[in-house]
C-alpha cells in the first residue's frame, strides 16, 4: 500500500506498557479536515479506514474530506470507498464465491498466465454452518446422525473448500459442527481492534450473509454484501456505498421483568421498518443502550436486515469490553481495545444531544412487551396476548388481503392420523438414514389449523445470548417438574450457535430437561432458520397437504418468509427460545398464553405460562453455574479436533481447480467463457453498452418479493427443472440435498431461479410457483423453460416488480440466476440494498418506476414488448431513461424510469458486464 497522504500516524499507549501507532482521528480534526466530535461513531470508524488507506488511488483526499464534513441532512450523491479489514463467509454463499475465484484462476490459466495472480488480499474466514439439516431429532444420537449425513451429502463441496484452503493464502475454514457464522464471529473471530506492522485499527468486515450486522453489537462496523461485492473486497477493491443517512435511536429506561432481548429485537424491527430506515445506518445510544449487555445488543444488531438498515450499530463501551473478556479474549487484548478506542474518541455510549444524526427516534425500553412476529415477515410483530386472535383473524381473512381464506369455524376442525414414535438410539457405527427413523409403535394424533408442527430453537440471533438459552432451559425444567410433555406431532429441535451453548446448558444442569421435551441437540448450524428444517413425518405431511392445513412453526430465528421454514407450513412465528419451548408444550398458536393454560399436570391441575416462566434472578443464578471464559478458549482453540469427520476428507491440491463434468455440486460457471464478439474466451476490453429493445416480460411480480422467491433455499422438488436435471445426471431424489448446498453448480441454480412454490407471477393469475406465459404463443410453462425458449429466439427479457424487491438473504444467486436466464433489466418500485447492488454486479440493469407508476397502473399483462432507451447514450448514476411499451394491438407508450446504478464505480461494473469481468480485466492489465 502506498504511503497515506494525511499526517495522522501517531503513537498511543496500547496497554500493558506497550506503545502502538494509529491513524489519529483527533489529529485529522486538528488538520482542519472536518469537525469530527459530533460525527456519528459508526461514520468515524469508516473515516479511519479512509484515512489509513488514502493514497490518492483507491481512496482520494477528497473522499476523506467529504466524509469528515458529513452533514446530517446533506445530499447523498457521493460514494465512500471503504476498505474493510476482513471478509466473512458462510458455506452456502462462500462456495459459489470460491467457485468464482477458481473460475477466474482458470480464465487466467487459459491466457497462459500464472493462476496465482488471483489471490485474496485481506483475511477471509468461512464458517460451514448452512449445510446441516434436521433429518434426525428428539433422540440422543440426533447430533451424530445429522453430522454424518451432512458430511456424506456435502463431501464434494467440502473437498472443494479444502482445495481453497491450500490454494489461497489467508483463506481459512471453520469446519462443520462448530457453530453458526455470526455467533462464531462475535465469540471468536471478531477482535474489536486489529494490528498490522505495529499500526492498530478498528475491526471491520463485510460478509456474504445479511446478518453480518450482528457484529455491530460489539461496536464493529460490518454489514452483509453479495458474494459478488465480497469478491471485489477480497481482491483489494474498496466496498463502495453511497454516503448514508444515520438515524439515531435514543434509548431510555430498561426492559421489564419477563421481557427478553428477543422481544426488544422484534420491537425495534417493527419500529424501524415503519420509520423507513432502508439503506441507512442506525446508531443506538443513550442510557438505555448503555444498560444493555452486549449479548442483548447482538440480537438487535442481527435484525438490521429485517428493519432494512445497512447497520444497527452500538458504539463500543465497557459492556463491549466485558463481553470480549467473558468470551475468552485475553485481558491484555481487551485493554488494548479499550486504550485504542479511547485514544480515537470512540469509547463510551453517547448521550442524547452529543451526536448529530439525520433523524432522531426515541425508544423507552420499558414499553417493550413480550412478542412474536409473523406469520410471514419479521417486522409483523404481535403482542403475545394478541397472537391467538390474530391467527384466527388471518385464518378466515381472504388471501387477497393477506389471510388464508378459510371458512368461518375452520379453527375447530380436526383430522385424525397416526405417527411413529421415536425409536431407540441406533447402534454405534450404524449408517445414517435419509428419512427420520421410525418405530413400529404408532401414536394416534389429530391435526388442525394452528397446530405447531415445528418448534426450533435455532439461529445465531438468539442462541448467542446465554440468558435466552438458559431461560429456555429453565422453562423446560419447570415444565418437566410439572409433568408437561410435548405432543408427538411437534418436531422439536435445538441447534445451538456454538458448542459453548451446550456447555452452558450442561453445566447449569438444564440440558436434561430440554432433552426430556425432545429438544435434543440436532446440530451446530442455522438449520430451521434457513429452511433446513428437514422432513416432517410423512403421515403428518399427508394430512397437512391433503386438507390444506394452515399449520405453524415456532422458531427463535430471524426470518419467516413464505415457504422458507418448510414448504408445507404456512404460518411461521419468530420468538424467544423460552417461548419456543412454551408453544411446543401448548402445541398450537391460536392461544393467549398470558391468560390460557399451556396444559394440565398429571393431577389435572392447569399449568400457565406464568407458572413456568423464569425470573431474572433464576436466570442470573443459572448463569453463575454455566461457565466462564475458559470454555470459550478451550473449545475454540481446538476447532480442528472437534470434527474427525472433517479431518478425514481429502484436500485436492494445485493452484487451478480440476473441474469435473461429472460433478453435480461444483461446475465452472460461464461468466468468463465466450464473451468476445467471435466467441473468444475473455476479451481484454468490454463491448459497447447498448439499449434494450424488443424485450419480453419473464415475470410480473408484486410487493415484498424476497430473494427466497427469486433463488429459493430449502429442498429441491423432483418435478422441478432442477430436480429433473439432477435425475438426468443419475442423482436420486433422496440425494438431491438442498438448493443452498448446490450453489456451486450454475446448472442447478439457474433452474432454481424464480422456482419458489410461493412465487406469484401476475402474468398467470391465481397460480403459485415458477410458471409464466410465453409470448406471443400464449403457452404456459416453467420460467426456466420459457427463458431457454426466449434465448433460442434471441429475445431479451425483463422482470417487473413492486415495492422492496429482493428483500431477504444476501443471495448472489438471485442476481446470477437472473442474469443466466437472459434477464437484461429489472424494473421495480423499489429495491432492497444488497440485491440492487448484486444486479448491477452481474450486469443486469435495475430501473425504478417514478412515483405513482407501477406495473399494475400500466396494466401490464405480459403480452407487451418493451424497450429501454437512453442507456447507450450516457450511462451514469441515477439517470432517467425511457421504458417503451408496445401493446399487443400496436399502441406505444413511453414511461420515464430511473436507472438504479447509484455510483460511478457501478457504471464501470455495468459497462464491463459485471464486477467479475471488471476485476479480472483490472488484474490482468495491472500485471501485463
Amino acid at each position: 500500500m502506498s504511503q497515506p497522504i494525511f499526517d495522522t500516524l501517531r503513537s498511543f499507549p496500547a496497554g500493558n506498557g506497550r506503545t502502538g501507532q494509529l491513524h489519529s482521528l483527533p489529529r485529522l480534526e486538528e488538520l482542519g479536515v472536518g469537525p469530527l466530535a459530533r460525527l456519528p461513531v459508526s461514520l468515524r470508524i469508516v473515516l479511519e479506514s479512509l484515512v489509513r488507506h488514502a493514497d490518492g488511488r483507491r481512496v482520494r483526499a477528497e473522499d476523506v474530506e467529504r466524509l469528515a464534513r458529513w452533514e446530517p441532512a446533506g445530499a447523498r450523491t457521493e460514494e465512500i470507498p471503504f476498505v474493510v479489514a476482513r471478509i466473512l463467509l458462510q458455506d452456502f454463499t462462500g462456495v459459489p464465491l470460491l467457485v468464482d475465484l477458481a473460475a477466474m484462476r482458470s480464465a487466467v490459466a487459459r491466457t497462459g498466465r500464472d493462476p496465482g495472480l488471483i489471490e485474496p488480499l485481506v483475511p477471509v474466514d468461512l464458517v460451514i454452518d448452512h449445510s446441516v439439516q434436521v433429518d434426525f431429532w428428539s433422540s440422543p444420537d440426533a447430533l451424530s446422525r445429522n453430522m454424518e449425513l451432512e458430511v456424506r451429502r456435502n463431501r464434494e463441496r467440502y473437498e472443494f473448500l479444502k482445495w481453497g484452503m491450500q490454494a489461497f493464502d489467508g483463506f481459512t475454514v471453520v469446519p462443520p459442527g462448530v457453530g453458526i457464522v455470526h455467533q462464531v464471529n462475535i465469540e471468536h473471530l471478531a477482535r474489536g481492534v486489529l494490528e498490522s506492522n505495529g499500526v492498530f485499527y478498528p475491526d471491520s468486515l463485510v460478509g456474504t450473509d445479511s446478518h453480518t450486522t450482528m457484529a455491530n453489537g460489539l461496536g464493529i462496523v460490518a454489514w452483509g454484501v453479495g458474494g459478488i461485492e465480497a469478491e471485489a473486497g477480497m481482491l483489494g477493491q474498496p466496498v463502495h456505498f453511497l454516503t448514508p443517512d444515520v438515524v439515531g435511536v435514543h434509548m431510555t429506561g430498561g426492559l421489564r421483568e419477563g421481557v427478553t432481548a428477543t422481544d426488544l429485537a422484534l420491537h425495534v424491527t417493527e419500529m424501524l421498518r415503519g420509520a423507513k430506515v432502508v439503506g441507512k445506518f442506525v446508531e443506538f445510544h443513550g442510557d438505555g443502550a448503555a444498560s444493555l449487555p452486549a449479548a442483548d445488543r447482538a440480537p438487535v444488531a442481527n435484525m438490521a436486515p429485517e428493519y432494512g438498515a445497512t447497520m444497527g450499530f452500538f458504539p463500543p463501551d465497557e459492556e463491549t469490553c466485558a463481553y470480549l473478556l467473558a468470551t475468552g479474549r485475553s485481558p491484555e487484548h481487551v485493554e488494548r481495545c479499550r486504550s485504542y478506542w479511547k485514544a480515537q474518541g470512540l469509547f463510551g455510549m453517547p448521550r442524547r444531544g452529543q451526536i448529530d444524526y439525520t433523524q432522531l427516534l426515541e425508544l423507552d425500553l420499558g414499553t417493550v412487551q413480550a412478542s412474536v412476529a409473523g406469520p410471514r415477515r419479521p417486522q409483523d410483530r404481535i403482542n403475545l396476548p394478541e397472537l391467538g386472535q390474530k391467527f384466527r383473524d388471518l385464518l378466515t381473512l381472504p388471501s387477497d388481503r393477506g389471510g388464508y381464506g378459510k371458512p368461518a369455524g375452520a379453527i375447530g376442525t380436526r383430522f385424525a392420523t397416526t405417527i411413529e414414535d421415536a425409536p431407540p438410539p441406533a447402534a454405534t457405527g450404524s449408517a445414517p438414514r435419509e428419512a427420520p427413523a421410525v418405530a413400529a409403535v404408532a401414536s394416534p394424533v389429530t391435526l388442525g389449523h394452528g397446530d405447531v408442527l415445528i418448534a426450533a430453537i435455532t439461529s445465531c440471533t438468539n442462541t448467542s445470548n446465554p440468558s435466552l438459552m438458559l431461560g429456555a432451559g429453565l422453562v423446560a425444567k419447570k415444565a418437566v417438574e410439572r409433568g408437561l410433555r410435548v405432543a408427538p406431532n411437534v418436531k422439536a429441535s435445538l441447534a445451538p450457535g456454538s458448542r459453548v451453548v451446550t456447555e452452558h446448558l450442561r453445566n447449569s444442569g438444564l440440558q436434561p430437561y430440554l432433552d426430556q421435551l425432545g429438544f435434543q441437540v440436532v446440530g451446530y448450524g442455522c438449520t430451521t432458520c434457513i429452511g433446513n428444517s428437514g422432513p416432517l413425518d410423512p403421515r403428518i405431511e399427508a394430512v397437512v397437504t391433503g386438507q390444506d392445513l394452515v399449520a405453524a412453526a415456532v422458531l427463535s430465528g430471524n426470518r419467516n418468509f413464505e415457504a422458507r421454514i418448510h414448504q408445507n407450513i404456512k404460518a411461521n412465528f419468530l420468538m424467544s427460545p423460552p417461548l419456543v419451548v412454551a408453544f411446543a408444550l401448548a402445541g398450537r398458536v391460536d392461544v393467549d398464553l398470558t391468560a390460557e393454560p399451556i396444559g394440565s399436570d398429571p393431577q389435572g391441575r392447569l399449568v400457565f405460562l406464568r407458572d413456568i416462566w423464569p425470573t431474572r434472578a433464576e436466570i442470573a443464578s443459572a448463569m453463575k453455574a454455566a461457565g466462564d471464559a475458559t470454555a470459550y478458549r478451550r473449545l475454540y482453540d481446538d476447532i480442528a479436533g472437534q470434527n474427525p469427520l472433517w479431518n478425514e476428507i481429502p484436500a485436492p491440491t494445485g493452484k487451478a481447480y480440476a473441474w469435473s463434468e461429472a460433478s453435480t455440486y461444483i461446475q465452472e460457471p460461464p461468466f468468463f467463457k465466450g464473451l468476445g464478439p467471435a466467441g473468444e474466451d475473455f476479451p481484454p476490453a468490454p463491448g459497447a453498452v447498448t439499449d434494450i429493445r424488443g424485450a419480453r416480460a419473464l415475470a410480473i411480480l408484486g410487493d415484498s418479493v424476497t430473494t427466497d422467491h427469486i433463488s429459493p433455499a430449502g429442498s429441491i422438488k423432483a418435478d422441478s427443472p432442477a430436480g429433473r436435471y439432477l435425475m438426468e445426471k443419475g442423482v436420486p431424489p433422496e440425494e438431491f440435498n438442498s438448493y443452498g448446498s448446490r450453489r456451486g453448480n450454475d446448472q442447478v441454480m439457474t433452474r432454481g431461479t424464480f422456482a419458489n412454490v410461493r412465487l406469484r407471477n401476475l402474468m398467470v393469475p391465481g397460480s403459485e410457483g415458477g410458471v409464466t406465459v410465453h409470448a406471443p404463443s400464449g403457452e404456459r410453462m416453467p420460467i426456466y423453460e420459457a427463458a431457454l425458449r426466449y434465448q433460442r429466439e434471441g429475445v431479451p427479457l425483463v422482470v417487473f416488480a413492486g415495492q422492496e424487491y429482493g428483500t431477504g438473504s444476501s443471495r448472489d444467486w438471485a442476481a446470477k440466476g437472473t442474469k443466466l436466464l437472459g434477464v437484461r433489466a429489472v424494473i421495480a418500485q423499489s429495491f432492497e440494498r444488497i440485491h440492487r447492488s448484486n444486479l448491477v454486479g452481474m450486469g443486469v440493469l435495475p430501473c425504478q418506476f417514478l412515483d405513482g407508476t407501477t406495473a399494475a397502473s400500466l396494466k401490464l399483462d405480459g403480452t407487451e414488448r418493451f424497450d429501454l432507451i437512453g442507456v447507450e447514450a450516457s450511462a451514469r448514476p441515477g439517470q432517467k431513461i425511457t421504458l417503451g411499451v408496445t401493446r399487443s394491438d400496436g399502441r406505444r407508450e413511453a414511461i420515464p424510469v430511473r436507472v438504479r446504478i447509484d455510483t460511478p464505480i457501478e457504471v464501470d461494473y455495468y459497462r464491463h458486464g459485471g464486477i467479475l469481468p471488471y476485476m479480472l480485466r483490472q488484474i490482468l492489465a495491472a500485471r501485463a
